[in-house]
C-alpha cells in the first residue's frame, strides 16, 4: 500500500513540473506580454498536507436538476422569530339569498259575457226644422227592408250591408216616438223632445207602391214653375246652418226596397200671414188608370197632427198623361183648431 501511495504523489508532482514548464515557455514565446508573477507564489501553500488512503475517498455524487432549485428563503422581521404575516384581504360581504316568492294558488279565469253581437240600437238627433235624425245599427240585419213609423207615418227604407240605416224624417209631435219594424216582426224603438215643432205646419201624404201621389206647393201667390213653387222637382230643401225661407219638401221612402212604403211631406211657418195653396196631384199612367187609389193625410199643426184616409178612382186608361188634382187637404187653423 506505501508504494502505491508514493507512486501517486511521484506522479501529481511530475505533473505539475510539467505544466509550470509549459506555462513558462508560452510567456516567454510573446515578448509584448506582461510579466506574470509564479503561480507558486500567488496560490497559498499548504500548512498541513495530511496522507489519505485511496480507499477513503468516495466522490459525492452530482448533483440531480431538482436538487439544483433553491429552496425558498422565508424573510422575517427584525426582531421577530415569526415569518411575515400575508397581508390582510378585503372582507367579501355575501349578499343574502332572497327569499322565494310564495305559492300563489293557480285559478281559472271565469269567462266574460259577451254582449249581443246581433243587437240592434236605434239612436235619434234633434235637427234643425223640426227634423229627427235617425241612425240604427243592426249588424246581424244586412241589406233588410225595415218600416220606420211615428205619429201615423210609415215610410219603408233599406239596412245598409253592414246593417245601418241614416236618415232624416220630420216630426210630427212635440214628444216624438220612433220605431223601426223589421220584416220579421222585430221592432226597436226610441223617443225624442222637438219643441220647435210647435212652430210648423206640416202637410203630407203617403201612399204605397205605384199609388203614386205629388205633393205641390205654391207659395205667395207662386204658379208652376216659379220660384215659389215646392215640389219633388224643387224641394226648396234649407241650406244647413242657415234659417229655412218659406216651405220645403221632404221625399221619404226607399222605392227599391219590396212593397215600398213612400210619402211626402211639405212644412211651412204656422204664421198666419204666410200663405200657401197645396194640392195633390196624381198622374194617370197605366199603373194607375181604371182603378182607385188608396193614401193617407197627414196635418200637423202645433204639435198635434191628424191623419185622414184618401180614396181617389182613376179614369180609364184613355186619359193617360192626364192628373188628377186635390185641393183643399191641408186643414186650415180655424178649422184644426175647431177638431
Amino acid at each position: 500500500m506505501a508504494d502505491i501511495i508514493r507512486k501517486v504523489t511521484r506522479a501529481v508532482a511530475v505533473l505539475a513540473v510539467a505544466l509550470g514548464a509549459g506555462h513558462l515557455v508560452q510567456n516567454m514565446a510573446k515578448p509584448d506580454a506582461p510579466p506574470r508573477v509564479a503561480q507558486t507564489d500567488a496560490m497559498p501553500k499548504p500548512t498541513a498536507i495530511q496522507t489519505v488512503a485511496a480507499t477513503d475517498f468516495v466522490p459525492s455524487p452530482a448533483p440531480k436538476a431538482a436538487d439544483k432549485i433553491p429552496a425558498p428563503i422565508i424573510l422575517a422581521a427584525a426582531g421577530a422569530t415569526d415569518p411575515m404575516p400575508a397581508k390582510p384581504q378585503p372582507e367579501v360581504k355575501i349578499a343574502p339569498v332572497a327569499p322565494a316568492p310564495p305559492l300563489v294558488k293557480a285559478t281559472v279565469p271565469v269567462a266574460p259575457v259577451l254582449a249581443d253581437a246581433c243587437a240592434v240600437t236605434l239612436d235619434l238627433m234633434a235637427e234643425p226644422n223640426a227634423m229627427i235624425g235617425l241612425k240604427l245599427l243592426a249588424p246581424c240585419r244586412a241589406n233588410e227592408r225595415v218600416v220606420v213609423k211615428h205619429a201615423g207615418l210609415a215610410v219603408s227604407a233599406m239596412t245598409t250591408a253592414t246593417g245601418a240605416l241614416f236618415t232624416g224624417i220630420p216630426a210630427f209631435e212635440t214628444s216624438a216616438k220612433i220605431e223601426v219594424v223589421f220584416a220579421d216582426g222585430q221592432a226597436a224603438s226610441s223617443a225624442i223632445d222637438v219643441p220647435e215643432v210647435a212652430q210648423l205646419r206640416r202637410f203630407g201624404v203617403q201612399w204605397q207602391e205605384n199609388d203614386a201621389f205629388q205633393v205641390h206647393a205654391f207659395e205667395n201667390g207662386a204658379g208652376y214653375g216659379d220660384a215659389g213653387h215646392v215640389s219633388g222637382a224643387d224641394p226648396h230643401r234649407p241650406v244647413a246652418g242657415l234659417p229655412s225661407r218659406g216651405g220645403f219638401l221632404t221625399l221619404l221612402g226607399d222605392s227599391t226596397a219590396a212593397n215600398p212604403l213612400l210619402a211626402e211631406i211639405y212644412t211651412f211657418p204656422s204664421d198666419p200671414a204666410f200663405k200657401a195653396d197645396v194640392v195633390v196631384e196624381s198622374a194617370v199612367t197605366e199603373a194607375t188608370c181604371g182603378r182607385e187609389l188608396l193614401a193617407e193625410t197627414l196635418n200637423g199643426i202645433g204639435g198635434a197632427v191628424y191623419v185622414t184616409d184618401l180614396t181617389l178612382a182613376m179614369p180609364d186608361c184613355g186619359a193617360i198623361g192626364d192628373y188628377m188634382v186635390l185641393k183643399d187637404l191641408a186643414l186650415d187653423l180655424n178649422i184644426a183648431a175647431a177638431n
